[in-house]
């Protein structure tokens, strides 16, 4: 038995991703504990896991990363920078200090970390352990430079010479690879998830019960706070023939929203994999764990991507033939409905999305995967 520690920036997509690999560490009977910032230990604990608070929350990280994109006075360039040193670098320094304190309690024999959790791969190095790289989406050939410049400013200069020689484990199908040589050329494939089923409240299973075609409309948890997004995107669904479930990522007022179409129904958070194994459509932000998620079960899609990887994920999904792509500078009513018909009218789509299902299936699972780690 082995005393296994998971890492993870403190957002659902960054933690979620690695449970199918935290239930196999655990069913193959070694102490595991799980290890992220306050936001997300009661979301993690009701599932059962053996979790700590370390470092900030995701809600303080994200609003210096905002401010940053707030500042004009600089090019995008420094924007992108920095706003990465923010999100990912400095709390990650406040993340080490805490598992560092853990680790004397409690001394790990492996770290699995997430790709952008740089905390954990700094905590490898320092107890002389093995460090496993996780990845939460395509392996983006940009990593490399955000975090050997994000390494460079927060006082970790070997950082990236350290995680680029970690085992890696890779949980993006062959069609949506990138194109450029991977960040982590030797990593091994392991079979992205949904998530894990959980009980669909009961109104709305009623609801979909009945429900001959379901579209899934999300805009993520990260980039979600314009309430006028949200409305538009139900406006354009409004014509959708079929149920359309809206998830609003955060806590809303629905009286924000105005008047909801006769076909939706919103609610704040909706077990994600229950609900994409009913879907027929996924219209979303196209964040890596939403995205998958719907590739996991062949559903078409379209693409609204808001900002940090979505813009890459779209670009991969529609090169995949599995979904449009509706620019953030082309966000309305009108363009949606567009690419709503297009999705739905052509079987192609659809076709393609089960396709990469396909190749999904045929990934190592996580048992597998874990099987494979040398530690």
């Amino acid at each position: 038995m082995a005393r296994v520690l998971f890492t993870s920036c403190p957002a659902y997509g960054h933690a979620l991703p690695m449970l199918p690999l935290i239930r196999a560490a655990e069913r193959a009977g070694h102490d595991v504990r799980v290890a992220t910032g306050p936001d997300l230990i009661n979301t993690l604990a009701a599932r059962g896991l053996d979790v700590h608070a370390v470092g900030p929350s995701w809600e303080s990280a994200w609003s210096a990363h905002e401010a940053v994109w707030a500042n004009q006075s600089i090019t995008e360039e420094q924007r992108m920078m920095e706003g990465v040193i923010t999100l990912f670098g400095t709390p990650a320094l406040q993340r080490l200090d805490d598992l560092v304190a853990m680790a004397s309690q409690w001394r790990p024999d492996v770290v699995v970390h997430e790709v952008l959790e740089q905390a954990g791969s700094m905590v490898a190095r320092r107890l002389a352990i093995p460090g496993v790289v996780h990845g939460i989406g395509p392996m983006f050939p940009l990593y490399a430079p955000l975090i050997r410049a994000a390494g460079a400013a927060i006082g970790e200069p070997e950082l990236w010479e350290q995680l680029s020689t970690e085992q890696a484990l890779d949980l993006c199908p062959p069609s949506l690879q990138p194109d450029a040589p991977p960040p982590w050329p030797e990593a091994a494939a392991v079979r992205p998830s949904a998530g894990e089923p959980q009980p669909l409240p009961p109104d709305l299973a009623d609801v979909l019960a009945s429900a001959e075609r379901v579209a899934y409309f999300t805009l993520g948890t990260v980039k979600n706070a314009d309430t006028s997004d949200f409305t538009t995107g139900l406006r354009a669904l409004a014509g959708y023939d079929g149920v359309v479930v809206a998830t609003t990522g955060r806590p809303l007022d629905l009286d924000e929203l105005g008047p909801l179409p006769a076909n939706a129904v919103v609610a704040e958070f909706v077990p994600q994999a229950s609900l994409l194994e009913r879907a027929d459509l996924l219209v979303s932000h196209c964040g890596s764990g939403t995205m998958l998620g719907g590739l996991v079960h062949g559903v078409p899609q379209v693409a609204l991507p808001r900002g940090t990887d979505q813009p890459d994920n779209a670009a991969l999904l529609v090169r995949a033939g599995a979904g449009m792509l509706v620019a953030p500078e082309d966000y309305a009513v009108e363009s949606i409905e567009a690419a709503v018909a297009t999705v739905t009218g052509d079987p192609t789509f659809r076709s393609a999305a089960e396709r990469v299902r396909d190749e999904i299936a045929t990934m190592p699972d996580a048992d597998t995967a874990w099987a494979g780690l040398q530690f």
